[in-house]
């Protein structure tokens, strides 16, 4: 699913991009603010294998990247806001071999150091098949907690339907288990590929990545007070302001 608002007035577009296990929906509640903050037109896809969007042979970010970039319309000047994964594709993206008229990127959480059981362990989901499950409460709550989202929202908030599929009574999660064995990026290569502005950010409290890990790609770094690892859901209004530069 993709939300869009505004006119095309020559602006830049800011393309909000959700993290793993998340659908585009995961950045509506902000809606009523990215009216009030940013001038131009916005939008929230589902990347490859999440939400609406179909699932790829095999996952990769250059792939997921050009997914994206296929549904995109030529001549759009980009700023991306991305939260982990989404902030991975977002430098994908922008990298020079791209050709998109990207103009900065914000990654947000991006997790930077991958241990060999962690990749293990993504590996492991990724070649499992689908749950499915008897209702729909049960498969919400699965919902919430592959995206990182449990306690963030209600397993009834609206943003939870994109997530989920009903299939002859029975429900499963939207997204393609397969997605998590996208790997882990090589971030330093993929900064490297990039001339266009980069802020990597971080809530305080976020257990996936620290500050000396981000300070280390050579790029800024922005720490965001008291937030977590979902910050543009626990604060959206803290969030965007690290866009405000590239309006």
């Amino acid at each position: 699913m993709v939300d869009e608002s505004g006119d095309r007035d020559g602006r830049r577009v800011l393309l909000l991009l959700h993290g793993m296990g998340a659908t585009g929906d995961v950045w509506l509640p902000s809606a009523p603010l990215l009216e009030r903050r940013w001038p131009g037109r916005w939008l929230a896809p589902d990347l490859a294998g999440h939400g609406w969007s179909p699932p790829l042979p095999s996952y990769s970010f250059a792939g997921l990247a050009d997914r994206l970039a296929a549904g995109l319309t030529v001549g759009d000047r980009l700023v991306v806001l991305g939260h982990s994964l989404g902030g991975v594709v977002g430098l994908a993206l922008a990298a020079r071999d791209a050709g998109l008229p990207v103009d900065a990127v914000v990654g947000l959480g991006i997790k930077a150091v991958w241990s060999p059981a962690e990749l293990a362990r993504a590996g492991e989901l990724a070649g499992r098949p689908v749950t499915w499950f008897a209702g729909r409460d049960e498969a919400a709550r699965r919902y919430l907690r592959v995206a990182g989202l449990t306690g963030l929202f209600a397993p009834d908030h609206p943003v939870v339907e994109a997530g989920l599929r009903q299939v002859d009574g029975r429900w499963r999660l939207a997204m393609d288990p397969a997605a998590f064995g996208v790997g882990e990026p090589n971030l330093p290569a993929l900064l490297a590929a990039t001339d266009v502005p980069v802020l990597l950010a971080r809530g305080e409290h976020d257990p996936m990545v620290t500050d000396a890990q981000l300070k280390e790609l050579g790029v800024p770094v922005a720490t965001l007070p008291g937030l977590g690892h979902n910050a543009h859901v626990e604060d959206p209004e803290a969030v965007l302001a690290l866009v405000d530069p590239y309006r």
